[in-house]
């Protein structure tokens, strides 16, 4: 029932540096529909507190919000939304501050005890912040608080579905975004389907938590249609797609997929289970690139299997499988593999290491990528709230202590609170494995951008995107002086979706933005990018820097190297 005071305009980040969630875009194209003019900001790259009150300071004096919306998907992140949530409050007391996501699903008990925080939606999101936007006094799946300061939680009456998912999709691109940075530092992230059926020991979001955070204990797929407007409203404004689901196959993905060209985008996939050989050809036939993740839980096979066979591990590949997937992605030119495991999972051995450093030797001589990490704690995970059984111990398991955990960290540090074994002597060997692995995983990783760049090699600009924005449209009103709105900024993509903006025109001493390369710094790049437009010799572009950007020949192949490491240049 809407009260005739609509709560709008919206404002609504991610509690992270970076790209913390894309589940922001579909929560604001969703309110945008439903009459709600909603804003993300997208991009985060505040790194101390004064940074992000200046930063909430400029949105709120832009958008004018009724309510912020605050995603709180990733627990290390807690910190974060916090700050976020205390910052809006201080700068204007009227407006509404609503977290939502995983972590504050599973939190919502503590979080409830801040008072910088008006309402925590639980679960899906969609419908109950458009209730709360609309003024409804019972939104489902809420939680606010009675006269006496008590908590309220609304029963879960909203729990998204195979059937009820028709109106969750991309739309308004073209009026979400408060700056050209923010869009394009979209990663094209699209959601084929949502919740995990499998109940990993290790992971926050398996199974049971799904269903007491979301009342969802199947994961399911979304309609085909919805899918397809996904990739209808977003190809023309990402340079690639990025999925993170196991049920897709090649004839659903293949549908949604139906009408929108994308043989110039690239595509990462992380896929959870071991995928049919009709999905590898059907990403590589669509694509002009694929990264393929494969989760294989742990690199020892024994370890592996003990987990499955107890439940405590989703269905994952045998070795033998994963040579075999391995070499159908390699008959792709234009696939790349990664292969993904945690060390120092529950069961482990003197074998289990044995078999970890020989799997991983063999992966790296396949020349496929492979993704490491130890063994973190996550909020609500079995060996989380049970160490003990697994005779190992964690470094948080309450609220209080991940909150602490992060509250501590300096800026610049992404650790997460681990878990590690008892027995001082078996935690040794797992961590001297695990720097082993660790090394060779850097090493190969290296060795694969490595290029030996001599004075006669050929390179040439390979960037596939370069576009001119105002200062004002690429960093925003909020965030440009309107001193300098008007300089052209150059932004640059490298075919990984590095992007260089730079403001030749702009010196840093006059105005100074940590995301642009400005006055001389810029002019260098777009002067070297330039010099290899065609196939050239790098001794002649350092010939051509000397004599146009007044560049002695060691700066000049500092600027050509660095340009090679991003690959905005690569061998013609």
């Amino acid at each position: 029932m809407r009260s005739g005071r609509d709560l709008s305009p919206v404002l609504l980040v991610g509690a992270g540096s970076g790209e913390a969630t894309c589940g922001i875009l579909y929560l604001a194209s969703y309110l945008r529909r439903g009459g709600i003019e909603a804003f993300v900001r997208l991009y985060d790259g505040d790194e101390t507190n004064a940074e992000v009150t200046r930063s909430f300071e400029r949105l709120v004096a832009r958008v004018r919000p009724k309510l912020v919306g605050i995603s709180l998907k990733w627990f290390h992140h807690v910190d974060r939304a916090l700050l976020i949530a205390r910052t809006v409050r201080k700068i204007d007391p009227s407006i509404r501050i609503v977290v939502g996501g995983n972590s504050a699903s599973y939190w919502w008990r503590e979080l409830n005890a801040f008072d910088c925080i008006d309402h925590i939606v639980l679960g899906d999101g969609e419908l109950p912040l458009l209730a709360l936007c609309q003024g409804d006094p019972s939104p489902p799946n809420c939680v606010t608080r009675d006269p006496d300061g008590r908590p309220r939680r609304l029963p879960l009456a909203y729990v998204q579905g195979a059937k009820n998912t028709e109106d969750i999709y991309y739309s308004h691109f073209n009026e979400l975004f408060l700056s050209q940075m923010d869009l394009h530092s979209f990663s094209g992230w699209v959601a084929p389907g949502k919740g995990c059926g499998e109940n990993c020991l290790y992971c926050g979001g398996a199974r049971g938590n799904q269903k007491a955070a979301f009342g969802r204990a199947k994961p399911f797929l979304r309609s085909e249609e919805s899918v397809r407007r996904d990739h209808q409203e977003i190809a023309g404004n990402t340079w690639q797609m990025r999925y993170d689901f196991a049920g897709s196959t090649a004839e659903f993905l293949s549908g949604t997929w139906a009408g929108v060209d994308l043989s110039n985008h690239c595509c990462t996939y992380f896929l959870w289970g071991v995928p049919r050989l009709g999905l590898i050809d059907a990403l590589a036939r669509t694509f002009k690139r694929v990264y393929m993740v494969l989760d294989i839980g742990c690199f020892s096979e024994q370890q592996r299997l003990e987990q499955m066979g107890r439940g405590l591990l989703k269905p994952c590949a045998k070795d033998s499988e994963l040579l075999e997937i391995i070499d159908a992605c390699r008959r792709h030119p234009n696939l790349d593999i990664e292969v993904s495991g945690i060390g120092g999972l529950p069961f482990a051995s003197k074998a289990t290491l044995a078999e970890e450093l020989r799997l991983v030797e063999r992966v790296i001589s396949l020349d496929c990528v492979v993704g490491y990490q130890r063994l973190e704690s996550q909020p609500g995970a079995l060996v989380t709230e049970h160490p003990a059984r697994f005779d190992m111990i964690t470094e948080a398991k309450t609220f209080t202590e991940f909150l602490d955990y992060f509250e501590r960290r300096k800026p610049g540090d992404v650790s997460v609170p681990m878990i590690r074994f008892r027995d001082a002597e078996l935690e040794a060997a797992v961590q001297r494995t695990s720097d082993q692995v660790d090394a060779m995983a850097w090493e190969h990783r290296d060795a694969r951008k490595r290029l030996d760049i001599q004075g006669r090699t050929r390179l040439k600009n390979t960037a596939p995107w370069t576009q001119q924005f105002s200062l004002g449209d690429w960093l925003g009103s909020h965030r440009a002086p309107a001193k300098w709105a008007q300089e052209p900024v150059t932004v640059v993509r490298s075919v990984d979706g590095i992007t260089l903006p730079c403001t030749p025109s702009v010196s840093p001493r006059r105005f100074s933005d940590p995301t642009l390369v400005q006055g001389e710094d810029g002019a260098i790049l777009l002067s070297a990018l330039a010099a290899f437009e065609r196939p050239t010799t790098v001794a002649s572009a350092v010939t051509q820097l000397g004599s146009k950007a007044r560049l002695d020949p060691e700066s000049a192949r500092e600027v050509i190297d660095h340009l090679v490491d991003g690959r905005f240049l690569q061998p013609a």
